[in-house]
């Protein structure tokens, strides 16, 4: 094979491009940080590497999702607290209320204090989450969810629905809860029956919440009373069970029918009348406007009625202390969810990153020996193309 000067210049030429991209490529490689800088580097690694980068492009949203839920949870949650110490104080109030020692002007005044609780409580229904939406309003959020007075009561222009959002792949957790929910169905009473007393009882009577000692028989019942001797006997009559218990009655002493159990503290007169009916939802709204109600009406005697509504709205505020305690404690297992979850985000993206590091990165001690070898390959063969090209016959004539 003849091979002419032609060939050795090309041959020779070829070769060192062929040593300049391999050691530019390397040079990249080691100045990015990257060993696929482009897919064709190694095809497998750059479809994993595409496909762990949109994993966690996804997972970073999901993180970002949570914190948000975090933080719509947590103003929830802070707005739950005020609304319980709210009824704290209401309920010291209505202590205060049933003192039988307060004049006209003490209970008026502290008519005026519920008065401003009430409009506290309001605003805290209408609390918003910072973004204009309404914490409790349902899917309805850019609406304002009460509305009312103590007089006129109160509305609720929201719905039963609870904002979702996505969390994870696989969850959309809950980050709002309805105004229903919280302040609207409250069961009053004791949450199975509600005890009262006949506005035109006369006697000394107060009748307590009760308790449930058997699966309560749902019926209306009243307590009535005849002269017995010294004392009283009692009789309980269900709206559809008719007669239902009988006896002497002793103030303070449990009278038990149908699954409940009551005490009357006081003497009652002949013709008074208690009731005991099934649970009904009371709004907390109600509730607070029915005391402001008691304790602003004129008194007389010896304040029986205020103490039997006094009586009526602290176990009604029991029940909306309740209420709240479960609406907080679902929001904080929400929010102990979000922490779990949040965990294991941020491992899983740990995890991303070290496999993309694997597959993308590039190994320096490897690379920049490698770049050592490739430049001493590119001047061994510009040297000897250089002796190679100095060749010529014409050094010999």
């Amino acid at each position: 094979m003849r091979v002419s000067s032609g060939m050795i210049h090309d041959a020779g030429v070829l070769s060192m491009q062929k040593q300049t991209a391999s050691l530019l490529h390397t040079q990249q490689q080691v100045a990015s940080g990257r060993r696929l800088l482009v897919p064709s580097d190694d095809p497998l690694a750059a479809a994993r590497a595409l496909e762990l980068t949109q994993a966690r492009t996804g997972n970073a949203l999901m993180l970002d999702n949570q914190k948000a839920a975090g933080e719509a949870l947590g103003i929830e949650e802070n707005s739950l607290t005020a609304v319980g110490d709210l009824i704290d104080g209401v309920r010291t109030l209505a202590v205060q209320a049933g003192n039988a020692g307060l004049t006209a002007s003490d209970r008026l005044s502290i008519g005026n204090e519920l008065r401003q609780r009430f409009s506290q409580l309001l605003g805290l229904a209408n609390a918003t989450d910072g973004t204009g939406q309404h914490l409790f309003a349902g899917y309805m959020a850019g609406a304002t969810p009460f509305a009312g007075s103590v007089a006129g009561g109160v509305t609720y222009a929201g719905d039963d629905g609870q904002r979702l959002m996505q969390v994870s792949s696989s969850r959309q957790l809950a980050v709002s809860d309805s105004g229903n929910d919280v302040f609207m169905r409250i069961r009053n009473g004791n949450g199975t029956f509600a005890t009262a007393a006949a506005a035109g009882n006369t006697g000394s009577g107060v009748i307590g919440s009760g308790s449930v000692v058997a699966p309560f028989v749902l019926d209306t019942y009243t307590i009535t009373f005849a002269p017995a001797g010294p004392g009283l006997n009692y009789t309980v009559t269900g709206a559809v069970s008719g007669v239902v218990a009988t006896g002497a009655f002793q103030s303070g002493q449990a009278i038990v029918f149908n699954g409940a159990s009551v005490a009357i503290e006081g003497t009652p007169a002949a013709t008074d009348q208690f009731t005991v009916s099934p649970s009904a939802n009371q709004s907390l709204f109600t509730t607070i406007a029915n005391l402001i109600t008691a304790v602003e009406a004129p008194q007389s005697g010896s304040n029986v009625l205020l103490s039997n509504q006094v009586g009526a709205a602290l176990g009604n505020l029991d029940q909306a202390t309740d209420n709240v305690l479960r609406v907080r404690a679902a929001v904080g297992a929400r929010m102990g969810e979000l922490d779990a979850l949040a965990g294991a985000g941020s491992d899983r993206d740990l995890q991303y990153a070290q496999t993309l590091s694997r597959l993308q990165d590039v190994d320096y001690a490897e690379a920049v020996s490698r770049l050592t070898q490739q430049q001493t390959y590119l001047e061994a063969a510009q040297k000897s193309f250089l002796k190679v090209s100095g060749l010529s016959l014409f050094n010999y004539v």
